[in-house]
């Protein structure tokens, strides 16, 4: 196994579900027996180990894997040294610093001397070292949000994603301390420089495939150049005459989060047959 890549992945969750799928999507076949901490990829000469999700920063600093797929909180709590090489465009969440609605708390330098319920001990005193604040961390590993409830904090760092539970604990953000998402990262010293490469380009195929769709539209002559100017493609859009006289086929790659809108107001130029096609995988 020495002379073959490892990339670990989280063992379990919903982040190891979205690892093995990005892996499988990006042509790396591979089936893990139950309770086996390895698995062999097929036709590659690539080894995937599964792990704990916040060992994977480390592990990979160590060598012990080349390759990992974590969250890039993870990465920065932990402060080892590896290569992020690309961000994977899943599990985005912000880092925030919270305090209850009824707090006189109003800025980060107010907690100084003050207690801090937070998983991201490393960063959380950074940050408040920066605004001059130096508090007493309550080191935690599972959920923080009621640790202000329960008398054990003032103030909470942790993860957010749509604010329902700080809500429902009748908190607020002070302020954000960063944004992440799922990242792959590689160890700087990776004998295996060249198969890191070809995983790399293969996940960003991926990974920007996901983000666009193509959208195939036709669209009479004097409308053109505007429909171009709704749909400019990734470089630029793909435009063939039709029969029918005085009207044009158009392709373009459009961002998905944008394709209802461009449908509409393509319809609403008088465009037809506006159809959005899913992208499966691209080199761009």
């Amino acid at each position: 196994m020495a002379d073959h890549l490892r990339i670990g992945i989280p063992s379990k969750g919903r982040l190891s579900e979205v690892s093995s799928d990005l892996l499988s999507a990006a042509g790396l076949s591979f089936r893990r027996q139950e309770r086996s901490l390895f698995a062999r990829v097929r036709d590659m000469p690539i080894d995937v180990t599964f792990l704990r999700t916040d060992d994977i920063p480390i592990l990979c600093a160590e060598g012990a894997i080349d390759l990992g797929i974590t969250g890039g909180d993870l990465v920065a709590e932990s402060g080892a040294v590896v290569v992020t090489r690309l961000k994977l465009g899943v599990g985005n969440v912000r880092l925030a610093l919270c305090v209850p609605d009824d707090s006189d708390v109003k800025r980060p330098v107010e907690l100084d001397g003050k207690r801090v319920a937070t998983s991201f001990p490393q960063i959380t005193t950074g940050y408040l070292a920066q605004h001059r604040a130096t508090p007493h961390i309550v080191r935690l590993t599972g959920s923080v949000e009621v640790m202000i409830a329960l008398g054990v904090a003032d103030a909470i760092v942790d993860l957010v994603e749509t604010g329902s539970t700080l809500a429902a604990n009748r908190l607020h953000v002070l302020a954000e301390l960063g944004r992440y998402e799922t990242v792959l990262i590689q160890n700087p010293a990776t004998p295996h420089g060249h198969i890191a490469d070809r995983i790399c380009r293969r996940l960003e195929g991926v990974v920007i495939a996901r983000a666009w769709s193509l959208l195939e539209y036709n669209v009479p002559e004097e409308k053109l150049a505007e429909a171009e100017q709704i749909t400019p493609g990734f470089n630029s859009p793909t435009v063939n005459r039709l029969e029918q006289p005085g009207w044009f086929a158009v392709r373009a790659m459009v961002k998905r989060s944008e394709v209802i809108e461009v449908m509409e107001r393509l319809e609403q130029l008088g465009a037809t047959a506006v159809l959005e096609t899913a992208i499966t995988n691209c080199r761009l």
